[in-house]
């Protein structure tokens, strides 16, 4: 464990992961890209946790990405050198679990594994994305095609060749998608909770087999994707419904009428 990643599960079943190296511009170094890798884990396996919320400490940024300073170790074998980022991809970790992810400030390369990754992205009013891989004579690959589900192909090229002349803010980025919503900055950490609570209130069940069902469609065809989708509601509808009729038994979910 790292205070530099730091971990809550509350009462209400949303778990919140927290960058915590605001001095740093919360770059991500390999001790806390460990730590979030292992709380990916611990988030999908405990039965308690619902949703996850993941945010950043401090005013200027998200994160600047991952720790160029630091660096990584890689292992000698070629064919055998592992992309770190993977560790920051909730759905690389098979996590299926709603993950909220807030935004504040600079959002930059590596962060985009997390963005990319995650279901519900909102963001602050001062945040801003770019990606400077090739200001460093570096590939923008992985973190592109990470992102390119959120962006249009034409936004996510110019970020990724634009390099640190150019940045998207937030207006632009809720214009085209890449966020669902923006926030103040004194709310967005508030509203992100928010909207966690709202889906964690839901059947767990139901909620992680909706994720796992639209995000597994992106990798196959339609028919494909239908096929399976039908295959999880048959799987998942009878738990779901059961859990619903509990949750109104004893009390901890309002019913609606439908007009």
């Amino acid at each position: 464990m790292t205070d530099q990643v730091q971990f809550h599960v509350g009462d209400d079943h949303v778990a919140t992961i927290t960058l915590n190296r605001a001095d740093k511009l919360n770059a991500i170094n390999a001790e806390m890209l460990a730590e979030v890798r292992r709380l990916w884990h611990v988030v999908r396996d405990e039965d308690h946790v619902h949703a996850v919320v993941f945010r950043a400490a401090g005013e200027r940024a998200f994160s600047t990405g991952l720790d160029r300073v630091q660096g990584f170790k890689y292992p000698d074998n070629l064919w055998n050198k592992p992309d770190p980022g993977e560790s920051l991809d909730p759905k690389h970790q098979r996590l299926w679990k709603p993950v909220i992810t807030a935004v504040n400030g600079m959002c930059a390369g590596g962060a985009f594994y997390v963005v990319g990754g995650s279901d519900v992205v909102i963001a602050s009013d001062d945040a801003t994305f770019f990606d400077p891989h090739v200001d460093f004579g570096l590939v923008a690959a992985l973190e592109p095609i990470s992102m390119s589900r959120r962006m249009p192909l034409g936004e996510i090229l110019r970020v990724s060749l634009m390099g640190v002349e150019e940045r998207m803010g937030a207006q632009r980025a809720h214009q085209i998608g890449l966020v669902s919503e923006l926030v103040p900055r004194e709310k967005l950490w508030e509203r992100a909770h928010h909207l966690a609570c709202v889906i964690a209130g839901k059947p767990s069940v139901a909620t992680q087999g909706t994720v796992r069902a639209i995000w597994e469609s992106l990798d196959t065809g339609r028919t494909q994707a239908l096929s399976r989708g039908l295959h999880y509601t048959q799987l998942g509808n009878a738990q779901g419904i059961a859990q619903v009729e509990n949750m109104l038994q004893s009390g901890k979910r309002k019913t609606f009428e439908v007009r």
